[in-house]
């Protein structure tokens, strides 16, 4: 039988495949939108950092949701200095939330106060994510932006607290293989995890509608 953290890979591949596939992403790292999308998404990824890690002391506590909690994952502070150097020292005065990423954010925050199975799903499909394609997006935005390497900018995907990222999400995968709930549960978090990919893409289309590519 599948291991847990295999269940989640394969049962979530579409979805991911989608999300990492949508028009906007292809044209941001393609190079043919400008640094204000970049800033944009930038943006909207605060809001879902923001509902992920603001009940983190909480959830430290949780026995289920509490293993996952790993202060080197903290993506808040840096997403923060990442913003003002792309949208100057004020702003949060123009920060706004697209509907789609009110709608992720608000699922996310839900998780975290009702169901911490469930917050484990997104916690999975956006730290892991970012630890993966995400450092594609910084090695892009590097380039087609000339922000510093792993400075201002792109500091949302420098995981300064972990020096081996392999060796890292073996050890994340194991903590879901060992998750401490019943079959029935693990169902739950796999469709919970569906569905996180699904709001993210939902984020990329919005986007996308922002910044349609002049024909």
């Amino acid at each position: 039988m599948d291991s847990f953290s295999t269940l989640i890979r394969t049962a979530s591949h579409e979805q991911h495949v989608e999300a990492e596939t949508s028009t906007f992403m292809s044209d941001l790292l393609g190079g043919r939108l400008g640094m204000d999308a970049y800033a944009r998404y930038t943006e909207q990824l605060w809001f879902v950092y923001e509902a992920l890690e603001s009940g983190t002391e909480r959830l430290a506590a949780d026995p289920v949701a509490g293993p996952f909690i790993r202060p080197e994952l903290l993506r808040l502070p840096s997403l923060e200095r990442d913003l003002a150097h792309l949208r100057g020292p004020q702003w949060r005065t123009t920060l706004t939330a697209l509907p789609a990423t009110r709608a992720y954010a608000e699922r996310v925050a839900h998780c975290a106060t009702e169901w911490p199975a469930g917050y484990i799903a997104h916690h999975y499909t956006r730290y892991l994510g970012d630890l993966s394609g995400g450092q594609i997006i910084r090695d892009k935005a590097e380039r087609t932006w000339g922000f510093p390497r792993k400075g201002d900018g792109v500091r949302f995907y420098v995981f300064e607290g972990i020096s081996n990222p392999a060796a890292f999400k073996r050890e994340y995968r194991e903590l879901l293989d060992g998750v401490r709930v019943d079959d029935l549960e693990k169902q739950r978090i796999v469709t919970e995890c569906k569905r996180a990919f699904a709001l993210n893409t939902d984020v990329f289309r919005a986007l996308g509608e922002e910044f349609p590519l002049s024909a």
